[in-house]
């Protein structure tokens, strides 16, 4: 790998040479250098502080139209605006943009988001619980599960990024019994012990819908899935009538090295208990974010409402950050700070 000490002059991006076959591996990815470009009129030099790892990335490694091979690779970050040539951002501003992946980046305005000025939250939370993370989590609960007060809700994947911002929002939405899934021990224990979860369980330990029915016996009203196939599955059985599911993602087929994971084998229960499968993309309710700070940044201030965060330390641990973020390392979202 690239020793990424290199001096303010160079410029370190992170590029995809190979597409994976099953779990993805070090050797997919190289760090190339190459001199800091200088802004031309309408963009600006950003410096990246901090980068998000995401699921979704997994799924762009095998697509043509998201990650091109041997070119920069992008996902979200925050960085700080060094150089600029356009009046609108400002040397010394804060900026969200989805160059990510790289140590610097030129941007436009069209391209960035101002840094929000919430005294006392923390920069972590704006690519977190604040970020595309939490936003997700947000649109899922309350624009397509519509959880009301008093429902009792399953979030599958609930140690991730996702899964402990949407724990944590359930809560404050006032959420019934809380049910979650993850993959260890230790990690059920952080649901249970720390983010509110009243039960959670490790779906390696036996057929999820038996752990499910286990946890809600009296039945569940809205579900957050991420997962797919047996946890998509188990989730319809435990629905009551007219129950909600919200589909955010299916990473439990995302390194198949065949065919994917049967569809749930009890889908026509949709039909027979009235049930509302709907899949979304957060991209499209970026309108929601004014809704979900107003939610959240008074309980960040206060510090009732903590961030799940692991955080990985320098940009040349970004592949390591992802690939561990893929089995499971973390605790909530995984972020690399520089």
């Amino acid at each position: 790998m690239t020793n990424t000490t290199a001096p303010d002059t160079t410029m370190i991006t992170v590029q995809q040479t190979a597409r994976p076959t099953g779990f993805p591996t070090p050797d997919l990815f190289s760090f190339v250098e190459s001199p800091v470009p200088a802004p031309e009129p309408g963009t600006a030099l950003v410096e990246n502080l901090q980068w998000s790892v995401d699921p979704y990335h997994r799924e762009a490694m095998d697509s043509d139209e998201l990650w091109t091979l041997n070119s920069p690779m992008e996902g979200r970050t925050l960085g700080r605006v060094l150089d600029s040539r356009d009046p609108a951002l400002r040397p010394g501003d804060l900026v969200l943009h989805r160059k990510g992946w790289r140590t610097h980046a030129l941007v436009s305005k069209d391209e960035t988001r101002p840094v929000p000025d919430f005294e006392g939250v923390p920069l972590a939370a704006h690519l977190s619980l604040l970020g595309g993370t939490g936003l997700s989590a947000y649109v899922g609960l309350t624009r397509i599960a519509r959880l009301q007060p008093g429902e009792d809700l399953f979030v599958s994947a609930a140690a991730g990024g996702v899964g402990t911002a949407a724990g944590r929002l359930a809560r404050l939405l006032g959420a019934g019994r809380l049910v979650g899934s993850a993959g260890s021990a230790r990690k059920v224990a952080h649901l249970t012990e720390e983010v509110g979860f009243d039960a959670a369980f490790d779906y390696h330990d036996g057929p999820v819908a038996e752990l499910l029915a286990k946890a809600a016996p009296e039945g569940l009203d809205a579900v957050l899935d991420g997962v797919g196939g047996e946890h998509l599955e188990a989730a319809i059985d435990s629905l009551r009538p007219h129950g909600r599911i919200a589909w955010v993602g299916a990473v439990g087929q995302y390194h198949s090295l065949s065919a994917p994971p049967p569809a749930p084998r009890n889908l026509f229960d949709v039909v027979g208990k009235s049930i509302r499968l709907e899949g979304f993309l957060v991209r499209d309710h970026t309108d929601a974010l004014e809704e979900l700070y107003d939610l959240a940044v008074p309980h960040l201030r206060s510090g009732a409402l903590p961030l799940d965060v692991t955080v990985v330390e320098g940009f040349g641990h970004i592949v390591e950050a992802f690939l561990g973020m893929l089995r499971g390392e973390n605790l909530g979202k995984m972020l690399v700070a520089a």
